[in-house]
């Protein structure tokens, strides 16, 4: 029986067109379903320029993974060909002898130029710039202009946005090829600058970025010092992917996950525990309140043994109201709809809205509360349904506004949590109640 490896698919014989021909993500999914040994040789088969490209698609756990398994001369040659802010990324992720040995591997303006963009604090700006972008000089001609892209158009990460500098690499502004290329061959740069642009700092956050390039639909962000020193640029491809990695981390959140698990295929039994056993141990605690507010109340319960087929109704329709709105407002928060001061205006509306869900539900139970106890029964869970959907409600939407007015991470505000709180409420409101009706 023979086996056809994904090596012997995608490249058949070593040749360098067949690997062109392929898309370089597509490559790089190809790499990551064979062992090391299958995909070092396989990375060989391509010319140096387009391996750099596809090690770049792969995951950095593999990236680092392949890294340690070639010679410093092999390994060199790849950094040197990889883009800067990738480049800058797995150097991050190397050991401290292999990262000694490929700084020492490196010319000097290499070895500055990956050592500024690997400094920078995780999550900023500077952490996913890249310096490969193209300049020119506000005193030069078009002319000019175009012969200088000329030089550094091959090595730049996007060509479509030229950025103006002063004789101090000030920015001025930015302007498109397509202007450039459209204009007369003499007339000046400073003339077809657009000077109103819009750019970030190198401690600026990740998500900061993010959010401009979407709003501003730009190809690139430039990314400035304290002294409007243009030190590079965010391409709209790796704000996308800062787009997703939020995404995730706040679904994980969401869902009581401590931090992103990575991929989840390949993730180990120790690391799935890790990420998961916190948040449930702490909530099982929490729970604690629910069972001393049921042990508050043993006397009615026992006087009132119908009032417990209705408990488990009534406390998790508080939690699904909370986990709706929390969700909600999670996500206006981290999108910049809704800020802090806006809390008052919401929580109107949002008591409005679930008083009418509340309404709603306490219809459809209010029924099933006759047949199983009667009319004071009845009462006690129509009554019941709409406070404890009003509170959980209310507890959703407000507690991701106190995480972030305490600096905190709203998504801290997942599903699980707020179901805890609103069950625990939903408990003693419950039994207050039927106390109070059961009394008169």
């Amino acid at each position: 029986m023979t086996t056809v490896t994904p090596t012997t698919e995608l490249f058949g014989t070593p040749n360098v067109n067949t690997a062109k021909a392929q898309l370089s993500a597509d490559i790089a999914r190809y790499l990551v379903l064979m062992n090391t040994t299958e995909a070092l040789g396989a990375l060989a088969q391509v010319e140096l320029a387009k391996r750099a490209e596809v090690f770049g698609y792969l995951p950095l756990e593999r990236q680092v993974e392949l890294a340690g398994q070639m010679s410093r001369a092999q390994l060199t040659e790849l950094i040197k060909a990889m883009s800067a802010d990738e480049r800058a990324d797995l150097f991050q992720r190397l050991g401290d002898s292999l990262r000694i040995s490929l700084l020492a591997a490196l010319a000097q303006a290499e070895r500055d130029d990956l050592l500024q963009l690997a400094g920078h604090e995780p999550g900023t700006a500077g952490a996913i710039m890249t310096s490969d972008y193209c300049t020119v000089g506000h005193a030069l001609s078009v002319d000019q202009a175009i012969k200088a892209l000329r030089e550094s158009a091959p090595e730049a990460e996007t060509i479509y946005q030229i950025y103006v500098l002063d004789a101090e690499r000030r920015l001025v502004g930015v302007l498109s090829l397509r202007d450039l290329v459209v204009a007369e061959p003499e007339a000046p740069v400073e003339g077809l600058v657009c000077s109103h642009l819009v750019s970030a700092t190198v401690d600026s956050t990740q998500e900061t970025v993010a959010r401009l390039i979407r709003e501003y639909d730009l190809l690139a962000l430039p990314i400035v010092d304290g002294e409007q020193k243009l030190v590079g640029i965010v391409t709209c491809d790796d704000a996308m992917d800062v787009v997703v990695d939020e995404a995730t981390e706040d679904f994980h959140k969401g869902a009581s996950i401590a931090t992103h698990v990575g991929n989840l295929r390949d993730a180990t039994i120790g690391l799935l525990y890790r990420k998961r056993v916190f948040w449930l141990v702490l909530l099982v605690f929490g729970n604690l309140f629910s069972g001393a507010g049921i042990a508050a109340f043993e006397d009615v319960i026992a006087a009132n043994i119908a009032l417990v087929f209705f408990l488990p109704l009534l406390v998790d329709s508080g939690g699904n109201a909370g986990a709706q709105s929390a969700t909600l407002m999670v996500r206006a928060l981290a999108t910049g709809e809704v800020v802090l001061k806006d809390w008052v205006k919401l929580l109107g509306r949002e008591c409005l809205v679930a008083l009418a869900l509340g309404v709603t539900m306490a219809a459809a139970v209010a029924l099933l509360g006759v047949m199983r106890g009667g009319p004071a029964i009845a009462v006690i869970v129509a009554s019941s349904m709409v406070i404890i959907v009003i509170l959980g409600s209310v507890i959703g939407m407000s507690l991701p506004f106190l995480l972030s007015r305490l600096r905190l991470d709203p998504a801290t505000a997942s599903g699980p949590l707020i179901t805890s709180v609103a069950d625990a409420a939903g408990v003693l409101v419950y039994f207050a109640i039927a106390t109070q009706v059961l009394e008169l």
